[in-house]
């Protein structure tokens, strides 16, 4: 089937010194089922072989809408900005340079907004992958509902949304270094959009040590903080009064447990207890996984026969397989 001209939706992958992910991220967005798409790869600034990583990936795909952008390093957001501002499809889905999207992503995440012009938001279940060879774990999330995306991240920032959506809102705020994607879901709503979340694992989040979620993890009430300021209506005034004293006061005095405004102090010990529940299954997981392979080496040894072999990586896994 011939590729449409204008393509129904835009693919950003912003990528910093992430050029030993890219080529799998690409890969992944190159097997969706749905084929009208475009994809812009923005360089941010990297040292490494970003740049001519992605200038093979483009050459090596001549038929499809592939091309690459390059700015100075400054951040994931601006890089975003830069992508979507460039792009010219109906749809946006962010995709960041070390994750996967599985093939059905687009196919059903667009059903979801052609079908139903109120809604402006398609997000997914998420599955979970690591470097090593660890078999992918699936995560379901919750149903979306305006309340609980106040007190915790429940959509991924790997979820298609409307372009008026990112316009409405001014984008990703370009000050935030991390939990810009949570900002910009808040934004959403404040502007009236509302979402839809499918009950399926079809966007994979690579399961490193480092990384911007673990940054955000880490700083939770100070990235609150910055939210309540950028969405003051949505908070109550004691709220809005401990946000502005965290960022224009002594923020780590206004950080402590009995300084901090109730209502936010309960969401971020809901937020501790989910990322608590999922470390603790990876930890488990991966534990349970590793003495499995050890038993059946040890097994293989004491009748001669040799282990089954580990492949390098699982298949990207569909909603079923995951």
């Amino acid at each position: 089937m011939p590729l449409r001209s204008d393509p129904v939706v835009s693919v950003v992958i912003p990528c910093h010194n992430y050029a030993r992910y890219l080529p799998e991220a690409v890969s992944s967005v190159l097997a969706q089922t749905f084929r009208a798409w475009e994809l812009v790869i923005v360089d941010d600034g990297s040292t490494d072989n970003t740049v001519g990583v992605a200038q093979d990936l483009v050459a090596r795909h001549p038929d499809r809408h592939i091309r690459l952008l390059r700015q100075a390093n400054a951040g994931v957001s601006a890089a975003r900005n830069t992508g979507i501002e460039a792009s010219a499809g109906r749809y946006v889905l962010p995709l960041d340079a070390d994750d996967i999207i599985a093939p059905t992503m687009l196919e059903k995440t667009v059903e979801v907004l052609d079908r139903d012009t109120g809604i402006a938001i398609a997000s997914t279940d998420v599955f979970t992958f690591t470097d090593d060879d660890l078999p992918p774990q699936a995560m379901p999330l919750p149903a979306f509902s305006r309340e609980l995306l106040l007190q915790r991240l429940i959509m991924f920032y790997c979820s298609l949304y409307r372009r008026e959506a990112w316009q409405a809102v001014g984008g990703y705020d370009e000050t935030m270094r991390a939990g810009e994607d949570w900002d910009f879901w808040i934004g959403c709503v404040e502007h009236g959009f509302d979402a839809h979340h499918i009950h399926e694992p079809l966007f994979g989040a690579r399961n490193k040590d480092t990384g911007l979620h673990l940054e955000a993890a880490e700083n939770d009430l100070a990235i609150r903080a910055r939210i309540v300021a950028n969405h003051p209506d949505l908070f109550k005034p004691i709220t809005r009064g401990w946000a502005h004293a965290v960022l224009t006061q002594d923020a780590e005095a206004c950080l402590s447990d009995e300084h901090v405004p109730d209502d936010i102090l309960t969401r971020a010990a809901e937020m501790d207890q989910f990322l608590a529940a999922v470390m603790a299954l990876q930890r488990t997981t991966r534990v349970q996984y590793y003495h499995i392979r050890r038993l059946e080496k040890a097994l293989a040894a004491q009748s001669g026969i040799a282990a089954p072999s580990v492949p390098e990586r699982e298949p990207t896994p569909t909603a079923s397989s995951a």
